[in-house]
């Protein structure tokens, strides 16, 4: 019978998740490591809309959140009083969901802890920062590959990278997805389009998720079909793609949407979805589409192309997407594609065998 671990989740903003991809990680982590029967502590931002101490069996421990008072900065302070409040918790396993903010105190991780860091992607990469952001990036991912008991990689692509950068190894684990069994066509109602008669991106809407160089394609190929466009508009990029493009009938900015339910169904009843994502490993809304049998338009990456192998359309710029969107006409002409995708999601990055793999790498350390 396998130790019962006393288990801290730390650089999330908290759960249930309301933000993203680490959100949604440490959510599924929590849960299904509480299932296995550990003791498990999520930190949480003390401006997370839940403020209990407990989520269906889940230790909440909320901690100050200055980020809305003082900008980015805010989440160093955070950070730095969530690692602060760990050094009291007697944790086994205290596991770092990212390395951006709480690398640079790492002289402040509990010394009597294993402290395990999921590397992320190569955040450095991102277009929206500038060089000395970019360098300070470079700085932390260094100190956490250095510093990190264990690391964590969410992707074949970013395992080499640390190997061939640091020399460090790895344990490769990526994220997971639940497959969606459960179509609704009067979700789309709200949305005003019909079934497999809409194409649809959903990013966080910054450069390096090719957001542009996407609505450009759509747009060349002149189909008469929208383009939905899921994502937060309120940052500037977003106000400069909203100003460019108002004048474009056929493109419909919804702004974020958080309901899984009609994400997943505006997934499924896509004709194409587009994932112009260019920086990071396994990203979780990929797998989300791959799960939802979306028939995956994905800019041409090892990230991308390490998990949809032959089972996708690649791109890398706008003329690519016009060819793309002229060659496909019906959706169901391409099922072995959906079909095989939706495998993986069984087979490779189902959540059960997620959490088996992070309880495996926690009690390997042990």
């Amino acid at each position: 019978m396998s130790p019962k671990l006393r288990i801290g989740i730390l650089g999330t903003r908290g759960i249930p998740n309301r933000y993203g991809g680490f959100e949604q990680c440490a959510e599924y982590l929590a849960l299904g490591l509480y299932g296995k029967g550990h003791d498990v502590f999520v930190y949480s931002s003390s401006k997370h809309e839940y403020q209990q101490n407990e989520w269906q069996g889940v230790n909440i421990i909320h901690c100050k959140d200055p980020e809305d008072e003082i900008g980015t900065a805010g989440q160093f302070i955070y950070d730095l009083h969530c690692i602060n409040d760990a050094r009291k918790r007697k944790f086994d396993v205290l596991l770092q969901l990212g390395y951006t903010s709480n690398s640079i105190w790492h002289w402040r991780w509990p010394k009597d802890t294993i402290n395990i860091v999921n590397m992320d992607g190569l955040e450095w990469k991102r277009t929206k920062y500038n060089k000395y952001v970019k360098r300070f990036l470079r700085y932390a991912e260094k100190i956490a590959a250095n510093k990190g008991d264990l690391l964590i990689a969410d992707s074949l692509g970013i395992k080499e990278y640390l190997k061939e950068k640091y020399n460090k190894d790895s344990v490769f684990i990526p994220y997971g997805a639940e497959p969606f069994d459960g179509p609704d066509e009067t979700i789309l109602q709200k949305y005003s389009v019909e079934p497999f008669a809409y194409n649809l991106l959903i990013a966080r809407l910054e450069p390096e998720n090719n957001i542009q160089t996407i609505i450009d394609g759509h747009l060349l190929s002149q189909t008469p079909i929208p383009l939905l466009i899921v994502g937060n508009t309120k940052n500037k990029y977003g106000q400069d793609l909203l100003m460019k493009y108002k004048h474009n009938s056929n493109l419909v900015f919804t702004e974020g949407i958080y309901d899984k339910n009609a994400i997943d169904n505006l997934r499924f009843f896509s004709h194409l979805y587009f994932h112009g994502h260019s920086v990071g490993g396994t990203n979780p809304s990929l797998l989300e589409a791959m799960a939802c049998h979306a028939l995956i338009v994905a800019h041409d990456n090892i990230f991308n192309k390490s998990i949809l192998t032959d089972d996708a359309f690649y791109f890398s710029n706008a003329v690519d997407i016009k060819n793309i969107i002229a060659k496909v006409h019906n959706k169901q002409d391409f099922a072995p594609m959906l079909l095989s995708n939706n495998s993986k999601i069984i087979t490779n990055y189902s959540w059960p065998l997620i959490v088996d793999a992070y309880e495996k790498a926690m009690l390997g350390m042990i």
